[in-house]
């Protein structure tokens, strides 16, 4: 295999682009081993004190990020994210105004690779969210799993993360003065395995959980999506029936997680690596679909609503993919 070296010219604008993202892929992929790895040697040095204090407030703690979290603003706004952002570019387009004084379920797709669109206008102001729907505050849920590694959950909890069960998107979507976004990527960590240049597959045909939810708490849906996120990672095939997604399956009932084997570009070339490639993506939010408040929803009515945003989030796809490079016979697949 050639390999493509990246020009010593490189101006260094693009440099801190490629290192923002660099950064992003290693907190993605191995921070928080590293947190874990780093809190048990503590405990082996003089600065085990340290260690114990952290334990402690941990266990005070615990409850946060089912609480709607700990957002600090200055990582939110740091102008490493701006840097990510360029790199690729990302874009966040609006399409309807979103009332400060309801709450909303914003049900995100795809979830490619590595969230990258979810995770940049979500969790970041470099996209502009605060100015684009201002008087509306973000939260991301997350695999709760994560949020028990020291250290890396109050890295997480920064950027407006939150914990992934009920308990924790009731108390978002309660706030009885509005303003609250419960931002989910439907297709989770399993639809990570069709994510690959064109795929347009949606894991979503029996995802209905997040439509009960909206029901019980007569929050309007809107999807979203982003155009471009499957296009960042190439995927070693692995198509379903295979022997290698037999093992991915497996490995994800076992761990929570799935472990896609992707492959894009490196730091100084272009010809292997984990660093995404340099393709723009597209985060398109759309309309709000009312919902009728309904404390105990039928599976009729749960099918009715989930029926219809099948089609709102359709509609959204036709509408806007000409405009994104994608072909006219191509149309959103759902398993």
């Amino acid at each position: 295999m050639k390999i493509e070296f990246a020009p010593l010219s490189v101006p260094l604008r693009r440099r801190l682009q490629t290192a923002s993202v660099v950064q992003w892929v290693f907190s993605f992929l191995a921070l928080a081993q590293c947190c874990t790895a780093a809190f048990i040697a503590l405990f082996f040095t003089r600065f085990w004190l340290l260690c114990v204090l952290y334990a402690v407030w941990w266990l005070k703690d615990r409850e946060k990020p089912s609480k709607g979290g700990r957002r600090i603003h200055a990582v939110r706004n740091s102008v490493v994210w701006r840097y990510m952002r360029d790199y690729f570019p990302i874009t966040l387009v609006k399409t309807a105004e979103l009332d400060p004084r309801q709450n909303y379920l914003l049900g995100l797709h795809p979830h490619g690779v590595l969230a990258v669109g979810a995770f940049l206008n979500f969790c970041t102001e470099a996209s502009g969210f605060s100015m684009l729907f201002p008087g509306i505050t973000p939260h991301l849920m997350m695999l709760s799993m994560w949020f028990r590694v020291p250290f890396f959950r109050d890295y997480l909890m920064s950027g407006g993360l939150v914990s992934s069960d009920k308990e924790s998107a009731s108390y978002v979507l309660k706030n009885p003065e509005g303003g609250n976004v419960l931002a989910i990527i439907i297709g989770g960590a399993q639809e990570a395995l069709d994510a690959r240049p064109g795929s347009c597959t949606l894991l979503l045909k029996n995802r209905k959980g997040f439509i009960r939810l909206a029901i019980e708490h007569g929050t309007p849906l809107v999807p979203v999506f982003s155009f471009g996120e499957n296009d960042l990672f190439e995927q070693v095939r692995n198509p379903q029936g295979s022997w290698l997604r037999r093992v991915q399956h497996r490995l994800q009932k076992i761990m929570g997680i799935s472990l896609p084997l992707f492959h894009a570009r490196g730091i100084f070339q272009y010809s292997f690596g984990l660093v995404p490639y340099r393709r723009p993506v597209y985060t398109v939010v759309g309309k709000p679909i009312p919902v009728q408040r309904n404390h105990k929803p039928s599976e009729e009515e749960v099918d009715r609503v989930h029926e219809k945003y099948l089609k709102e989030l359709s509609k959204l796809f036709e509408e806007h993919k000409a405009k994104y490079n994608i072909p006219e016979d191509r149309h959103l697949e759902f398993i």
